[in-house]
């Protein structure tokens, strides 16, 4: 699916620090080794430049609104609260499954709330922004497909990452590089690691450090898929679920029938549906055949075959918060709110594909070092914003030097 009409760039995703107020904190701590944050899904950030061709889909929209230069297509809530329809932005944002890259840049920073606290800390134990600690966007539109499938999406941010991993070792003396991945990043990070020789990795990886990443995927994120709206309508819930339907990476984060095999997930009168009946699934929210097969084809297969990363590994994740085990839809109406089923997790990712994560990588006999992690009672995004999950993190990437 291509985008006409509008031209799209990937902004980074990183806040720019307040500048250092002596050149002692402006220099980075000699002896780190070098770290590249990958950050979680809808934590880049999307910029758009309409072409002279475009004709907005409503009065007040497009050309007339945005000038004609670059303008915030994601996130900018501010403007969206100014435009409830979300015409004026539906059209640029979906489309997930084009393999066809968007320009980005990679490898440095720009204000973003997603990673700042991180950032911070970093910063506080001799991490020097463009020195010694650098970033990895993605456009979190798109995923990894399954090999020998063409995607040049995923294609271009491999060898822009491979490129700026060599090039942070070479800035610290050829000390291998530390990856801090945050959510989906651990994906994205798992599949690149898996498609890079082992030598590369050998060389170049001293610690892959993985926040709040399981291997099967969430019940959760079967939910967006089922509605259209809600009423009252949530507005980033509406701006979600619209590109939701289309973007690739929400397909990679459903849930995996190798994990959750035969459990049902979301329950209605008239039929449960299991990982394994995805297709069924998708199909009766309202997808079309094409998206189901493109969940068959490129998603599924990458889910499935997930592996170590043969790289010195820390997976850190929340537990003690409730987190959707199940959706009931009793009365069989996808675009109702569904009854919630709990269990524990950190609010997004569940205690069990947790679990499916230390199975996979502490039971390969080629993984040199694999250490898995639970902090109690912290969220998702806690984990990279809370002072004492951050206490942590940072303990284990200082420990990996």
């Amino acid at each position: 699916m291509e985008l006409p009409l509008v031209v799209l760039q990937l902004a980074t995703f990183f806040f720019l620090a307040t500048p250092p107020s002596s050149l002692a904190q402006d220099a980075a701590t000699p002896g780190l080794h070098p770290v590249v944050l990958v950050p979680g899904n809808t934590c880049g950030q999307l910029d758009a430049q309409l072409t002279d061709e475009y004709e907005p889909l409503t009065a007040g929209c497009g050309i007339p609104k945005q000038g004609l230069g670059w303008f915030r297509l994601w996130e900018n809530f501010t403007a969206l609260q100014e435009d409830p329809s979300l015409s004026c932005r539906a059209t640029p944002i979906s489309s997930g499954w084009s393999t066809t890259p968007s320009p980005a840049t990679i490898g440095t920073f720009q204000a973003n709330v997603c990673m700042e606290g991180l950032v911070k800390a970093l910063e506080e134990v001799g991490y020097k922004e463009g020195g010694n600690l650098f970033g990895a966007p993605y456009d979190f539109r798109y995923a990894p497909a399954a090999p020998r499938l063409p995607s040049k999406v995923f294609s271009y941010f491999s060898s822009s990452f491979r490129l700026l991993v060599e090039r942070a070792s070479k800035m610290n003396g050829n000390k291998p590089v530390t990856i801090v991945s945050h959510s989906m990043g651990g994906l994205f990070t798992m599949v690149f690691l898996d498609r890079s020789p082992l030598a590369w990795r050998r060389r170049y990886v001293k610690h892959f450090v993985m926040l709040c990443l399981g291997v099967g995927g969430s019940p959760l994120n079967m939910w967006p898929l089922a509605f259209s709206n809600l009423s009252p309508p949530s507005l980033p819930g509406t701006v979600l679920t619209y590109g939701n339907r289309s973007f690739a990476s929400m397909f990679s984060l459903l849930p995996s029938p190798k994990v959750y095999g035969d459990t049902p997930l979301v329950i209605t009168r008239a039929k449960n549906y299991s990982a394994g009946d995805m297709a069924e699934y998708l199909a009766a929210v309202g997808l079309s055949e094409e998206q189901v097969a493109l969940y068959r084809t490129r998603a599924l297969p990458v889910t499935l075959n997930l592996r170590a990363p043969l790289v010195p590994t820390t997976s850190i994740n929340g537990i003690g918060v409730p987190t959707v085990d199940s959706l009931v839809f009793w009365d069989g109406n996808f675009t109702g709110k569904p009854e919630l089923v709990n269990g524990d997790g950190d609010g997004q990712i569940n205690l069990q594909t947790v679990l499916a994560l230390e199975r996979l990588i502490g039971d390969d006999p080629d993984q040199p070092y694999f250490k898995s992690i639970l902090v109690p009672n912290t969220t998702h995004k806690g984990m990279i914003s809370d002072e004492f999950a951050l206490k942590r993190v940072i303990g284990e990437i200082l420990g990996a030097n």
